[in-house]
């Protein structure tokens, strides 16, 4: 078992900052789990115990509904440069969407993308190290394109409309609560 710690410390902060990809693991208390790729600059630790993170459109919105249903989040940063080092973060998570509150708070402390669909909001309950003596050395080559590109030839409407045909429930029927104004659409 690797070291345990309550929170974040600068170390682990400056870490997680170095990293180019996450990985994001949710379940709900029955069905699939969940393990996401996260890219892009989409991440910000907000303090020892809370982390950030805008959640861009995609073909499934699993993490959201997990979330609605089982707060508990695990995040995972592996080193695949010099330093053997995987982090994993554990927490509960909050899903906020454009209509929350809490939105334009989170939101400034990221980038503005036109496919943001929901920030997550992680209250760290215990962070772990572990060696990674195991993971292999890879090269960072840069960002893909592909999602950035997509989103600059939607408008607001056409991606409002994609995740009210692709995002509204996860693959085992959970909702995932995406701006219920989609919602309400279809059922008038």
């Amino acid at each position: 078992m690797g070291d345990q710690f309550p929170a974040l410390s600068p170390k682990h902060t400056s870490f997680i900052e170095a990293q180019k990809m996450f990985f994001v693991a949710t379940a709900a208390a029955t069905g699939r789990i969940n393990v996401s790729p996260k890219g892009m600059d989409s991440l910000r630790v907000v303090s020892p115990d809370k982390i950030a993170w805008v959640n861009l459109t995609g073909s499934g919105n699993e993490t959201a509904g997990h979330v609605q249903s089982a707060p508990r989040m695990t995040l995972m940063f592996v080193s695949f440069t010099t330093v053997p080092l995987i982090l994993r973060v554990y927490g509960t998570a909050t899903a906020y969407h454009h209509r929350d509150a809490q939105w334009s708070e989170l939101a400034s402390l990221l980038p503005d993308y036109s496919s943001a669909r929901q920030i997550f909001s992680v209250a760290v309950e215990m962070v772990q190290e572990s060696c990674g003596f195991s993971v292999p050395y890879y090269d960072y080559a840069g960002e893909r394109s592909t999602l950035a590109k997509w989103a600059k030839r939607q408008s607001k409407a056409d991606i409002e409309e994609f995740w009210a045909k692709h995002n509204t429930a996860t693959i085992d029927g959970i909702p995932t609560h995406i701006e219920q104004k989609n919602l309400d659409k279809d059922a008038t």
